[in-house]
């Protein structure tokens, strides 16, 4: 049985600005009802977990924070808060991130001494000021690196620090990584010794069908694989950050668009079988609801990607 979306990523501007050409513009202008309304839509698509990708970007935060000035060509003066109020009202379970304090185009950057030490100050800030909130699950490290046949060694020591802090915070925080190169892995003993090493509740592996490095027909088989070893290991877990986009034209450096049904559609078909939860990124650009209040995507595909899937959901549950 093909699984609905039931998470999503989700973000105050994406990060690549070539990429947000058609939503980052329209966020940035968002009220707080405008932001309450996107959160509100996830919910009604069934998706139960928002997964933060940045509460900083560019030496800008998303909260009132020592580390950063707050991002000012936001008009909704404190995103955060606002976004976990709402999940608080929708029941939604939200990951916060622990990113990006360093540069994000450069992993090395993200895990060098100055970057974990600003991670860690953030967590501490974020916790203090918003830990009342119950729609929080954990956090995000989305400081992905490369999966080449098995993990960095030094990603792995970075992982296990954060998830440290993250207990230490709250002895209930659950930790998720997004990691690309899911067509690399190596299955075999020793990727599940490291699976055994990661102090990690959630893995959720990029399907990269979106950046084109990886074919529709050929996910099924990477995530068979992935069960078998997450299976093996009892540890983390499994979870699929399916790419519901593709590129206006070139990859990485033009804008981003919802991508057809149909594509979208034997995505999850193929995938579902072997992932605990199925997740997106993202639904912000890709989807919006028509005639809602929180435009953000190219406009006529974003509405009619959001419909086509409304269509499907209510007709299959």
């Amino acid at each position: 049985m093909t699984k609905p979306i039931t998470g999503t990523f989700f973000e105050f501007e994406h990060h690549n600005r070539a990429e947000g050409k058609f939503y980052n513009e329209a966020m940035f202008a968002f009220s707080e009802e405008q932001w309450r309304a996107k959160v509100r839509e996830t919910a009604e698509l069934g998706m139960d977990t928002l997964v933060l990708l940045a509460t900083a970007l560019r030496e800008r935060s998303y909260y009132p924070s020592k580390i950063h000035p707050y991002a000012e060509y936001l008009a909704c003066p404190n995103v955060l808060e606002v976004l976990l109020d709402e999940a608080d009202k929708t029941g939604q379970r939200v990951f916060l991130s622990v990113g990006f304090y360093g540069c994000w185009l450069d992993r090395y950057d993200q895990i060098d001494h100055e970057a974990i030490g600003r991670s860690l100050q953030a967590m501490n800030e974020i916790s203090g000021q918003y830990g009342h909130h119950p729609c929080i699950e954990g956090w995000y490290l989305p400081d992905e690196w490369c999966i080449r046949e098995e993990f960095d060694p030094r990603f792995i020591d970075y992982v296990n620090l954060i998830s440290a802090e993250a207990r230490r915070l709250n002895p209930k925080n659950k930790t998720i990584i997004a990691p690309y190169g899911t067509r690399l892995v190596k299955f075999n003993d020793n990727y599940v010794r490291q699976l055994e090493q990661l102090d990690l509740d959630i893995i959720a592996y990029q399907d990269e069908v979106g950046v084109q490095k990886t074919r529709v027909d050929e996910e099924a088989a990477f995530y068979e694989n992935l069960r078998r070893v997450h299976d093996k290991a009892g540890r983390a877990a499994l979870w699929a950050d399916m790419e519901t986009f593709c590129f206006e034209g070139q990859v990485y450096k033009s804008g981003l668009l919802p991508a057809p049904w149909e594509r979208v559609k034997a995505q999850m078909e193929a995938i579902s079988p072997f992932v605990d939860k199925l997740i997106i990124y993202s639904y912000q650009g890709m989807m919006t609801k028509p005639g809602g209040i929180a435009h953000a995507g190219q406009e006529g595909t974003a509405e009619q990607l959001y419909s086509d899937y409304k269509a499907w959901l209510d007709a299959t549950t």
